[in-house]
């Protein structure tokens, strides 16, 4: 009741700005205005499996990547495309350290994921971990951020403790397909049982799929049975 009511007078107090306009916000207390947010890219048509914008119309449809070679995951679901103004928001807290917005990129995944959903919800949630330099030098996982937002929402508890990247990897962006296979492998292991069957990987951006494959990969051999991908964006192969 008390954190009830402290979130009333937050919002009467500081009610919430638009991250791109600086307009006012949305009333269900999402920092984006109307305008803006009606904007956005969204990830229509993608490849049920990957998530890959597909051309078609149907969202059941598989792109032929996935029908040559499945993932070890079974779906993935992506709200963005990887454009303006989403790649913004990432890079800014990514790179910017402007943590308000994994806020308002992880309500808008949340936003998404109810409104499309009618499968049953994943056991837990399991952020894609940093390695231990980069999270030192970063000062925070923003994919921790994004799934405790995810948290918020749905009520799916976030175990960012099972899973541990081993050493330190190239930063993806800017290696092949090839190289950002390479790059992941045998980077992950897990550092605590795995309690759960259905799990969804959670980040900020897929592109190719090589991490969160690689971490389906690891997250089977410990027991998961249902593996999910769930991020905010998409980027184009």
């Amino acid at each position: 009741m008390v954190n009830a009511g402290l979130k009333r007078v937050q919002h009467i107090l500081l009610s919430p700005t638009c991250v791109l306009c600086a307009g006012k916000g949305q009333s269900g207390g999402v920092d984006l205005c109307v305008s803006c947010a009606i904007e956005l890219p969204t990830n229509f048509n993608a490849c049920a499996q990957c998530g890959e914008q597909l051309a078609g119309s149907s969202a059941a449809l598989l792109c032929g990547a996935c029908l040559r070679k499945p993932p070890r995951f079974q779906s993935t679901h992506c709200a963005y495309r990887y454009s303006y103004p989403i790649d913004h928001l990432i890079r800014a807290l990514k790179y910017h350290d402007r943590l308000t917005h994994a806020r308002v990129l992880g309500e808008l995944l949340a936003q998404s994921l109810a409104c499309l959903r009618s499968e049953p919800w994943p056991e837990m949630l399991i952020p894609v971990p940093l390695a231990e330099s980069r999270y030192r030098e970063r000062g925070f996982n923003q994919a921790s951020e994004v799934a405790e937002q995810l948290q918020n929402r749905l009520a799916i508890p976030v175990r960012a403790d099972l899973l541990e990247r081993k050493h330190v990897t190239r930063e993806q962006a800017g290696l092949d397909r090839a190289g950002r296979r390479r790059n992941v492998r045998n980077a992950f292991a897990m550092c605590a049982p795995l309690s759960a069957k259905h799990v969804a990987i959670v980040d900020d951006v897929v592109t190719t799929g090589s991490t969160v494959n690689e971490i389906a990969r690891v997250l089977k051999r410990a027991g998961a049975e249902t593996i999910e991908v769930w991020a905010v964006a998409r980027a184009s192969r």
